[in-house]
């Protein structure tokens, strides 16, 4: 009958029905709304009332997944209470509580649903819900979901740090849920990236773990490796017959190979428990001893016992007559082994997920070999920037003026305490970084000038006399800074906002101690070429240095350059002792441990040339972190071959790597 009626009223007849079927459905989900809101968090205790109260860790998940997915508002209130060991039990009608105590004898409860207090009850009317650690530590896991979307910032990245330090497969989902209402920038970047990390080691979908490799693949992160690791470990297995299909195979061993021979494979399969351990030397020494008789053993006096032929065709007559166990045979041995199929099998049994991790860690052990290359330039370019800083006032002393200075150390060392002193008075340390600065360049010129009008000037073309003397000078500063501050350390402290490292990734990392230093290394390098070239302080210098008599003849005072370019390389030499303070310990052997890199940068620098100084610095400091590259546990060895190496490099290149020319080279 339907193809009799017209077209236009059945399609009115088709949507008044579907109109009435999407009001049903409304009806119905405003139904079941109303139902679980009408669903209290004691109606659901209740219902698992019986394992709450039993307490068992293996029949407890039912309960605690209940609460924590009824999407009540209390849920997050119960299940704290309960981890709490907070939670009671009223015996009368078996209803939970939130239990507070009044006094030894009693407990004051309150209602979960209602927050309401509902009185004070007798402990003996009661009873504690305690969980033990186990079902606390699954109780936690489940607050996890509540606490990742918790109002307080704090709380979610405390939730999230919980996460990183306990991963587990239950915390996928929650930590997923909570990402895309996460308004906090950084703490979603971390909730993102944790989420990764699960998904690779925990998600049940392979797809899912090899696109996170994916993802993650060249970064550099420790959690990332460590998260990898486990899935590209292998362990050696033992298959009698043939090796199962669903095994992922990284390599198959063949026995009698060079690398796994048939003894070895045999004493595999014993470790496994699945053959029999074969008799031993000192076993068959046991069993003979046991077994002696009138002086023999099986007929085999004990004189003649003397080999390991002897003792085991005794050992043998022995086990024919079923005395002792009989030693397995070789061709039995290979026959056991033969039965079997030996292969390094992976722990993570999906071959795409380990190919996958496998691609990812070579792809980062290249990244990090190139990394480790970058910290390590980076770690010799700071080291050469220190040498640098520390040479730079020899290289004036010494290299232009050719005075031997064995007490140089000891103005960087007085440039420390000077920095130190200033600490003292000033609290503030960018302030009084500023204020040490000048200062210990004041005090250090003013020394240099006192021991070279007082000392040097009288010792000029005598260099033993010299070095004698400069040596005895940096004994008895060494003594004085002993008797004014003691043999303590003294700390330096450098200003916060050079606290620190600039960390670019998980591998390389610089200090911004170093990076200054570094900074401050190429100020003065700026600064001596613009005193050099641009100066008349330099022009005199220079000319004294390349022909004394000339320069005075043309007016130039040489015993008043002496002095302040003596004096100039002394305060530099303050100036690094401040530097130097605020990463190194302040003591008066502090000098010390820098003057012989000083010479040894000027020296195979090139005496008298500023450039020269830099590269000297610049070739000791890659040369000894590359030693200690090779032997990081001796810092001591990598510095005595750096010394071999330089008396080697000087015998074929006595002058250095950038050598004087005409007159200057002559003299």
């Amino acid at each position: 009958m339907a193809g009799d009626l017209p077209g236009h009223l059945l399609l009115g007849i088709a949507k008044l029905m579907k109109s009435l079927l999407l009001a049903g459905l409304m009806l119905w989900t405003m139904v079941l709304g109303a139902s679980a809101q009408s669903t209290s968090v004691q109606t659901v205790l209740q219902s698992n009332r019986d394992l709450i109260v039993a307490s068992s860790r293996k029949t407890i998940a039912p309960a605690i997944n209940a609460i924590a997915d009824s999407g009540l508002p209390h849920a997050q209130t119960v299940l704290q209470t309960w981890q709490d060991k907070s939670m009671w039990l009223r015996k009368s009608d078996g209803l939970f509580f939130r239990g507070a105590r009044i006094d030894s004898k009693s407990y004051q409860l309150t209602d979960f649903d209602t927050g309401e207090t509902v009185g004070a009850y007798p402990k003996a009317d009661l009873k504690q819900i305690k969980p033990n650690s186990g079902i606390r530590a699954m109780i936690g896991t489940a607050l996890v979901q509540f606490q990742l979307i918790d109002p307080d910032p704090s709380r979610r990245r405390d939730a999230l740090i919980a996460i990183k330090r306990k991963p587990s497969a239950a915390l996928l989902s929650p930590l997923r849920a909570s990402i895309a209402p996460e308004t906090d920038a950084d703490l979603k970047a971390d909730k993102q990236r944790a989420e990764r990390l699960l998904t690779i080691a925990h998600d049940p979908v392979s797809t899912a773990r090899v696109a996170a490799i994916t993802a993650m693949s060249g970064d550099l992160g420790v959690d990332l490796r460590a998260t990898l690791n486990p899935l590209v470990a292998q362990s050696l297995q033992a298959f009698e017959g043939s090796i199962p299909e669903d095994r992922n195979i990284a390599d198959r061993l063949l026995p009698g190979s060079a690398e796994f021979s048939y003894p070895a494979a045999y004493q595999f399969l014993v470790d496994q428990g699945l053959a029999r351990p074969n008799v031993t030397h000192d076993e068959i020494r046991a069993a003979l001893i046991q077994h002696i008789e009138d002086g023999a053993v099986a007929g085999v006096p004990l004189h003649r016992l003397n080999t390991d032929d002897t003792r085991r065709h005794a050992y043998l007559h022995l086990a024919a007559e079923g005395l002792v166990p009989a030693p397995i045979a070789l061709t039995q041995i290979h026959a056991k082994v033969d039965a079997h199929q030996f292969a390094y099998v992976y722990a993570e049994p999906d071959a795409s997920v380990t190919t996958a991790a496998q691609d990812a860690l070579s792809d980062i052990e290249a990244r990090v070999a190139l990394s480790q290359t970058v910290d390590l330039t980076l770690d010799a370019l700071s080291l050469a920037s220190i040498y640098f800083l520390a040479a730079i006032g020899l290289a004036i002393t010494f290299g232009v003026m050719g005075v031997i200075n064995m007490a140089h150390g000891e103005f960087i060392m007085l440039g420390a305490y000077t920095g130190y002193v200033v600490q003292q008075i000033v609290p503030n340390h960018t302030v009084s970084i500023l204020i040490a600065v000048p200062l210990a360049f004041a005090v250090t010129f003013g020394a240099g000038v006192a021991m070279e009008r007082l000392v040097i000037r009288w010792l000029y073309n005598r260099p033993l006399e010299t070095l004698l003397a400069t040596f005895g000078i940096s004994i008895a500063l060494q003594q004085l800074a002993k008797n004014i501050f003691g043999t303590q350390a003294r700390p330096l402290t450098a200003p916060s906002w050079l606290d620190g490292a600039w960390a670019i990734n998980d591998v390389i990392a610089i200090s911004y101690i170093r990076i200054a230093i570094f900074l401050l290394a190429i100020g003065f390098l700026g600064f001596f070429l613009f005193l050099m070239k641009r100066t008349r302080l330099g022009l005199e210098t220079r000319a004294v240095t390349q022909n004394r008599r000339m320069a005075a003849s043309m007016g130039i005072n040489p015993d008043r350059v002496n002095m302040l370019t003596f004096g100039l390389g002394s305060g530099i030499a303050g100036i690094a002792g401040v530097a130097i303070g605020l990463f190194a310990k302040v003591t008066s052997e502090l000098g010390s441990d820098y003057i012989v890199q000083s010479f040894m940068t000027v020296v195979v620098g090139g005496v008298g040339n500023i450039w020269g100084t830099l590269a000297g610095a610049t070739m000791i400091g890659f040369l000894q972190k590359g030693i200690e590259w090779f032997n990081p546990s001796n810092t001591l060895a990598a510095q005595t071959f750096m010394i071999i190496f330089i008396i080697i490099f000087i015998q074929f290149r006595p002058r250095g790597i950038i050598a004087l020319k005409g007159r200057a080279a002559g003299d």
